[in-house]
């Protein structure tokens, strides 16, 4: 691949990953109105790990703490989430999934895996094998 031809290609990418983004944060209020990409997102992150701190949802996702701070007490007010107090540190607060907060994160993970398995309906499994490699080590080259 010449020089120019891979500066097109990541130009390309580049493109391509930014609407993507956009569609995302379009999509998930459509299939979701209960949660934004964001709130969804820390709401997932917080159940996957079964508990985290406010100041490891920021540095995962690279947010500024009153971002992370508006959308955890957002989830709160909800009902999502609620705080325990860390017995590491009783200064910190580990942050935990509520019954609700897991019934609306698995509703909203539903809602994005039909509308994930519509959009690739026609891709063969090769394809999407592949796609999902490429994303796997696009993700891990940022080492977070």
């Amino acid at each position: 691949m010449t020089l120019t031809t891979r500066t097109v290609a990541i130009q390309t990418i580049q493109r391509e990953l930014t609407a993507f983004a956009r569609r995302a944060r379009g999509r998930a209020a459509e299939l979701h109105p209960e949660l934004s990409l964001v709130a969804a997102s820390i709401l997932d992150l917080v159940i996957d790990r079964d508990g985290c701190l406010a100041t490891e949802l920021a540095c995962h996702f690279l947010l500024d703490k009153s971002t992370v701070s508006r959308q955890v007490a957002a989830l709160e007010r909800e009902g999502y989430l609620a705080r325990e107090v860390d017995p590491a540190n009783r200064r910190n607060h580990i942050l935990r999934a509520t019954t609700e907060g897991r019934r609306v994160a698995r509703a909203a993970q539903r809602a994005r895996g039909r509308a994930f398995a519509e959009r690739f309906q026609d891709w063969d499994d090769r394809d999407i094998d592949r796609l999902a490699a490429y994303l796997v080590r696009y993700n891990a080259s940022d080492g977070s």
